[in-house]
């Protein structure tokens, strides 16, 4: 039990550290002048919660930076993962180092955070077009994406040292009380920058355009803030000279916004040509279409190479004329192919009645309607009365259908890139299959991409894998020459593909459609017995949603 001394309890002084008497030796905190102190006096609750107000903004920004490189990194290099780990690992490490390093600047910690805040907003608005700068004329960005997350989170993690010993100024109170009021702020904060950048900044603004705009508010909610209610902590000279440091930093993000745009075209250019035809960035993915109106086309997604004009019919007739030749292909479900390509090819089977296109963006089916070029070379088959689109994500899709007697298709095809040639793994997960095998009619056939061979084959018997592992029987078989061969100088290679049904699929051609220009029945028999004969003996384990990637 806690004693305590007779009388009257002690005044506890209203502002902590400006009461007139000499710092405690523990503390090394440099006192306000007696007009700041009694402006505070008068009215602390109000500066308590403008300081609490602004470690709200500056956690929602902070979360805003951590998201733009996650989701830049996603699409330079297709990997989520991968780029998510590496951040997030980074920059949790960075704020740690920088709360150490914060503790050398609380004598004066107006000063400090008003300095911090103006770096933080002029290093996270640029850091996206810095990146992506990097990517498109030096192509060596990783480090550089390393280096800036290690810098914008030294400069998160020393904010809340900052903002403590701030709050702790205006009024002394218990240490607990203090840091749970500020954690909160910034957690909710964090709640709101994470759910505003995918809802709100990503499809409006972009992650370029969203980085600046977040700089700027950084640079006001943080810097201006703490600046305009401590103003009289600094010097008058130095105080003078935070004001046209923060102003500086708003102009120069006000000229990064200003000259953005060229920027970016001039990357394009020295990354596709000149003749870009159209730049749309959608919530899941950039897209960039290249080339004359008469062709050839190249259609960029991600930075990919997805579609060579010249080229694009190998392997979309790969894909689509051994499935529909194996049995009825009445009905068909196409996973993927928003750009209408393969679905061209669907159509010329004069069997089909109905086709479903599962795709997630609709910016892609949105561009091979409108485009004249695209258009064309997808014959406008996504305009066939025949067709019908659904706009969700292909395993999300598969995951809540419910198969009955309409919901079954003779012929599923899986226009999605193969891991090794940047597609995701979960297109290609025995969870995956064993939805769309649900989906199959008596009779149906699945067909997917194995990718290209130049990368290897490990891809192609993982895929098989998994296939089996949904109870499918399969036939490997390929198609000569590269999809990109025309735009992307280097051996011509093949492409792999897989055939699957509950019975051994015949891999044949159907008299049905026009003869494809890539495929012959004799050359398809000859792949098949090429790529038998190359199965491992022990083949790689399936990929799955939980399992090694």
């Amino acid at each position: 039990m806690i004693n305590h001394p007779a009388g009257p309890p002690p005044a506890q002084p209203s502002l902590d550290l400006d009461d007139g008497s000499p710092p405690r030796p523990a503390r090394s905190l440099t006192p306000l002048p007696a007009r700041r102190r009694s402006r505070l006096r008068a009215r602390p609750e109000l500066a308590r919660l403008t300081v609490l107000l602004a470690a709200f903004v500056c956690a929602a920004c902070g979360l805003v930076y951590e998201l733009e490189l996650v989701a830049l990194g996603d699409y330079l290099l297709g990997d989520s993962v991968t780029q998510t780990s590496v951040v997030l690992s980074v920059m949790v490490f960075a704020m740690g180092l920088g709360s150490l390093l914060a503790k050398r600047f609380t004598r004066r910690p107006a000063t400090a955070f008003a300095l911090v805040e103006c770096a933080l907003a002029l290093t996270g608005g640029l850091s996206v077009l810095a990146v992506y700068s990097c990517w498109a004329w030096i192509g060596h960005h990783q480090a550089v994406m390393v280096g800036l997350t290690c810098l914008i989170g030294v400069l998160i993690g020393a904010e809340i040292p900052l903002l403590m010993t701030l709050i702790q100024r205006i009024r002394r109170e218990d240490a607990g009380h203090a840091a749970a009021d500020l954690f909160a702020a910034d957690y909710v904060g964090a709640l709101i920058g994470g759910l505003a950048f995918p809802f709100l900044i990503l499809p409006v603004l972009g992650p370029g355009s969203g980085a600046l705009v977040t700089g700027a508010v950084n640079a006001v909610a943080g810097a201006a803030v703490v600046l305009w209610l401590f103003r009289e902590e600094p010097a008058p000279r130095v105080r003078l000279l935070l004001w046209g440091g923060c102003g500086l930093v708003l102009a120069l993000l006000a000229a990064a916004a200003a000259w953005s745009g060229a920027v970016e075209r001039a990357a394009r250019q020295a990354l596709y040509g000149g003749q870009v035809r159209s730049v749309s960035q959608s919530r899941y993915q950039e897209i960039v279409l290249t080339g004359p109106a008469e062709g050839p086309l190249r259609l960029y997604l991600d930075g990919r190479l997805a579609v060579c004009g010249p080229d694009e019919y190998r392997g979309n007739e790969g894909l689509v004329h051994p499935a529909m030749a194996a049995g009825p292909d009445a009905r068909v479900l196409l996973l993927g192919g928003g750009d209408g390509l393969a679905l061209r090819e669907v159509l010329r089977h004069r069997g089909v009645r109905s086709v479903l296109v599962v795709d997630r963006d609709p910016a892609l089916p949105r561009l091979a309607r409108t485009d004249p070029g695209l258009a064309a070379l997808s014959g406008r088959s996504l305009d066939d009365p025949r067709v019908r689109t659904a706009l969700a994500d292909p395993l999300e899709w598969l995951r809540t259908v419910r198969p009955g007697p309409g919901e079954s298709f003779d012929v599923v095809l899986a226009d999605l890139p193969a891991p090794a040639d940047g597609g995701p793994v979960t297109f290609h997960s025995q969870e995956f299959y064993g939805l769309t095998t649900r989906l199959l009619a008596p009779g149906g056939r699945l067909a997917v991409r194995g990718g290209d061979e130049q990368h290897g084959q490990k891809g192609l018997w993982q895929a098989e894998s998994g296939l089996r592992a949904a109870g499918l029987r399969t036939v490997p078989y390929a198609v000569a020459g590269s999809a990109t061969a025309s735009c992307r100088p280097g051996p011509e290679g093949s492409q792999s593909f897989l055939l699957a049904a509950a019975a051994q699929p015949p891999l044949t051609l159907a008299p049905d459609a026009p003869p494809p220009r890539a495929l012959t029945p004799d050359a398809l028999r000859a792949s098949a017995a090429r790529l038998t004969a190359l199965r491992p003996l022990h083949p790689p384990a399936a990929l799955t949603l939980l399992g090694p990637h």
